[in-house]
């Protein structure tokens, strides 16, 4: 399923906007369901997810690979950068892993949205334990998608 952003659901509630284009892309995010992410809170610029560590998560020393915590971080940046209807992508991200994360763990990802402008943004990404301890801090740059035109 490819999502067509002026397709979506123009909604007079921008959350409900912001709700609906986080579900599209979810979709269609094939990634990010095979690491069993679920959407827990949406708001334009924001997005909070979830995810437990599973057994093949984790590296050598028994935690969770450092990959897998970036591809969740990435998520939480992807779904919070798209928020607001417009097409965007990564354009650069970083992490610093602050905590080993435990096999069993239950994962929490909050993409919080520090500047935004019509072609470019800029989002922070704490990812914690159920117990609240910051495991990962992640910061995403994104860019609006350029579609191509298409011939005839």
């Amino acid at each position: 399923m490819s999502m067509a952003h002026d397709t979506l659901p123009t909604a007079d509630d921008p959350v409900q906007r912001a709700r609906a284009v986080v579900q599209s892309l979810y979709l269609a995010d094939l990634a990010s369901q095979s690491l069993g992410i679920e959407i827990i809170d949406v708001a334009p610029g924001a997005v909070q997810i979830a995810m437990t560590v599973r057994p093949d998560m984790v590296n050598g020393y028994g935690i969770c690979h450092g990959g897998i915590v970036f591809a969740f971080a990435d998520s939480a940046f992807a779904f919070a950068c798209n928020s607001h209807g417009d097409p965007m992508v990564a354009a650069g991200a970083s992490i610093e892993f602050l905590a080993p994360t435990p096999r069993g763990e239950r994962l929490t990802a909050t993409a919080t949205e520090v500047a935004r402008s019509a072609r470019h943004g800029i989002y922070d990404v704490a990812v914690t334990a159920a117990a609240g301890a910051v495991l990962a801090h992640f910061r995403g740059r994104c860019s609006r998608l350029r579609v191509a035109p298409q011939s005839a």
